[in-house]
């Protein structure tokens, strides 16, 4: 966006919705200031740095909210934290599979759950590629965990991959627990209605910082009793539980996972060590069936994205 657009836009925010929309226009040029300390952090630690069977992506997991819910799993021994690469999804994975990469990604099967897929992966670079977000989209816009857990089931009993990824939405908002808090995108209604996200709202001022927290968590656990049931189906010696990246909640008046962001509650993830076992106790669904149809811009707004 060019700087006469932006003014433009921004003008028609205040104009609008006063110091709100002063505030929404402000976001991205605090987010740049911010992004631009960066390079003075360590950058990350790669996925790829570490060996492992079965990489689960919880995406945008605070460590201090894995650790929160960790003792309602008996499968979670000890919540570690590495930095992660970057503070968004598709920077993530633009800095996760690199170039340097390519021969273990080759032997890498990929559920992903997450739409920026579609622009920032390459189907080729992957022993499999598996687009969930295409046949399993649902209200409140989101990806089912439901749909992550079954289709990472299906692939590792029928096929043998070196490395499997399974990225879980969840605790990403919409929540699905609360879609009166974070509703996402009525596709029906796609262009009358707020567009603010949960984060959004809640630096605004319009939403309880306590109730956020709580959808927040609770959407953690949604997508947690999913892995519970994925590491009761499938085998995997070494299975490691992490994020993407974190969520700011007002750290130095940020607030979501703007790109780029040196923040400890953003690149600092949860490490879970565990393993799987196949017990054979799944009935996995076709989630073709049940998908709301919604273009990919569409998906992308209905997380929070623009």
């Amino acid at each position: 966006m060019g700087i006469s657009q932006w003014m433009g836009e921004s003008y028609d925010r205040i104009q609008q919705h006063g110091i709100k929309g002063a505030r929404h226009s402000l976001r991205p040029v605090k987010n740049k200031i911010m992004s631009l300390s960066d390079p003075l952090f360590p950058p990350g630690e790669s996925i790829y740095e570490t060996d492992w069977d079965l990489l689960i992506i919880m995406d945008a997991c605070r460590l201090d909210l894995m650790r929160e819910v960790a003792g309602e799993y008996d499968w979670i021994d000890q919540v570690e934290s590495i930095r992660s690469v970057n503070s968004t999804t598709a920077a993530w994975m633009r800095d996760t599979f690199t170039e340097n990469r390519r021969e273990q990604m080759a032997e890498t099967a990929y559920i992903c759950g997450n739409p920026f897929s579609e622009s920032k992966l390459d189907s080729r670079d992957f022993s499999v590629l598996k687009e969930v977000w295409q046949s399993a989209w649902t209200e409140p816009g989101t990806v089912p965990p439901e749909a992550i857990t079954d289709e990472t089931i299906q692939i590792m009993r029928e096929e043998d991959h070196d490395h499997v990824i399974a990225h879980y939405m969840q605790p990403h908002c919409p929540f699905l627990s609360k879609p009166e808090l974070s509703r996402g995108k009525d596709l029906d209604k796609f262009g009358d209605q707020d567009w603010r996200d949960v984060w959004e709202q809640l630096e605004d001022g319009d939403l309880n910082p306590d109730e956020v927290w709580e959808g927040y968590r609770v959407n953690l656990c949604r997508g947690l009793n999913e892995v519970d049931e994925l590491l009761k189906n499938v085998n995997a010696d070494r299975v490691i539980v992490t994020s993407d990246h974190g969520n700011a909640m007002g750290e130095w008046s940020i607030y979501g996972h703007p790109s780029d962001l040196p923040l400890r509650c953003l690149r600092s993830v949860p490490w879970i060590e565990t393993s799987a076992k196949d017990n054979n106790t799944r009935e996995l669904e076709d989630w073709q069936e049940n998908s709301v149809k919604a273009d990919r811009e569409e998906q992308l707004s209905a997380l929070g994205y623009r």
